[in-house]
């Protein structure tokens, strides 16, 4: 018997009649292998759009954090001490041309408030009938000549003052668009009156489309020069750059040397963090969210493909019987049904990484937006659906293979 024994060989399988075999048996039953790979798909498909829609979402994101909020630096001048009024300002109005001078800057402006002006009544005429309103409560702030670059601001009516109408104290004022709306005034070219703290100015201008510091679009805008002749403003409370982008960091180091030479580090300053690390954040945190969502996706199609292959087993008791009476190995027969399932799941994982980066692309361009896709997950997608299907055909293909011939055959069709 052992020799016997010693004699017998168990035939060897070409591996391509093997895929031959398995691809016979994925399409003997197209509309089953269709509904199986359906699961996949869908799971490779979500998986696909989620992490796509997921990294052009960022990137847009990003995108929106744009050059007015990536190149706005903001220093603060902190009010005198007291007993230290008398000494002069921290930062004078002069100050402005210093920071104007530093590499990447494109337009500076310097502020002055104060709580006293926060809320100032504001008319637009001196006379008040009975009835009509008497009047705005505006903030009145004092500004230099390079505002409206440095809010990214347009002159809607009339001009702003100039470094001639600040050198003269005119009585000027100019108003913020919705300010302006408040009181009524539509048109310069009549040159309208306000009058607040017992004083009368000249309006010669409406600032509109503010961007940066938009609370100014409500305020009252006057020459340095007059708000410390008129209202007792007289030291800079903020100076706000606008720098080229990339060089705000930059600016944002030489700026309270520039203002205040041996005591920058009374001033606070305000810069935008970096890009790279506001990209990689959105993206992290995105993808880690959708992420969860393809895997569930995943799981769900890998459990239709375990059911159908044990399905298809107990329906191939009596092939597979056959087959290990004509000599094939249990592995033979498990490498059969488990290759069957692998191919199931790589051909969901095409279909599905086709579908998810076309709805990637049809979003990117509905939303007018830059489609980001990454070339390892296309190329991993259909790797990862052989997979699933591997997997998923690991106990069906292991109880095939446990079969004995004699039982398989007795076995009901």
């Amino acid at each position: 018997m052992s020799g016997e024994k010693g004699l017998v060989e168990r035939p060897w399988m070409d591996p391509r009649d093997l895929w031959t075999e398995a691809l016979a048996g994925v399409l003997a039953r197209p509309v089953r292998s269709a509904l199986t790979t359906l699961g996949t798909v869908l799971g490779i498909t979500t998986l696909v759009i989620t992490i796509g829609v997921a990294s052009t979402a960022g990137n847009q994101i990003v995108g929106r954090f744009d050059a007015l909020t990536a190149t706005s630096v903001t220093v603060t001048v902190p009010a005198p001490l007291p007993g230290e009024e008398d000494a002069g300002p921290l930062v004078p109005w002069s100050g402005t041309d210093a920071v104007r001078r530093l590499a990447g800057v494109v337009a500076v402006a310097a502020l002055a408030d104060s709580d006293a002006t926060d809320s100032v009544l504001v008319r637009s005429n001196d006379v008040t009938a009975p009835g009509d309103m008497s009047g705005q409560t505006l903030a009145v702030l004092a500004a230099s000549a390079g505002l409206p670059a440095a809010v990214h601001g347009a002159m809607t009516a009339g001009r702003f003052y100039d470094s001639g109408d600040i050198a003269r104290h005119d009585h000027v004022v100019v108003l913020g668009d919705q300010a302006a709306k408040l009181l009524g005034i539509k048109r310069v070219e009549d040159a309208p009156a306000v009058f607040f703290k017992g004083q009368s100015y000249t309006v010669i201008g409406i600032l509109g489309g503010i961007r940066r510091e938009q609370r100014l679009s409500t305020a009252v805008l006057v020459p340095p020069t007059t708000a410390a002749d008129r209202i007792g403003l007289t030291d800079i409370t903020r100076v706000l750059v606008d720098t080229a982008l990339g060089a705000a960091k930059q600016v944002a180091r030489q700026a309270p040397i520039a203002l205040a030479p041996g005591h920058q580090d009374s001033l606070s300053v305000e810069a935008p963090p970096d890009l790279s690390k506001a990209r990689a954040g959105v993206q992290n945190d995105t993808n880690s969210l959708f992420l969860v969502l393809g895997l569930v996706s995943l799981v769900v199609g890998a459990i239709g493909i375990a059911n159908v292959t044990l399905v298809t087993v107990m329906e191939r008791v009596g092939e597979i019987g056959l087959r290990r009476s004509l000599g094939a190995s249990r592995r033979q027969v498990a490498g059969q049904f488990l290759l069957e399932s692998t191919t199931i799941g790589l051909l969901g994982g095409v279909v599905g990484a086709a579908l998810g980066i076309a709805v990637v692309v049809c979003v990117a361009v509905f939303k007018e937006w830059t489609p980001v896709l990454d070339l390892r997950l296309a190329l991993g997608a259909p790797l990862a659906g052989a997979l699933v299907g591997l997997l998923a055909g690991l106990y069906p293909s292991l109880r095939a293979a446990r079969m004995e011939p004699v039982d398989a055959l007795r076995a009901p069709s």
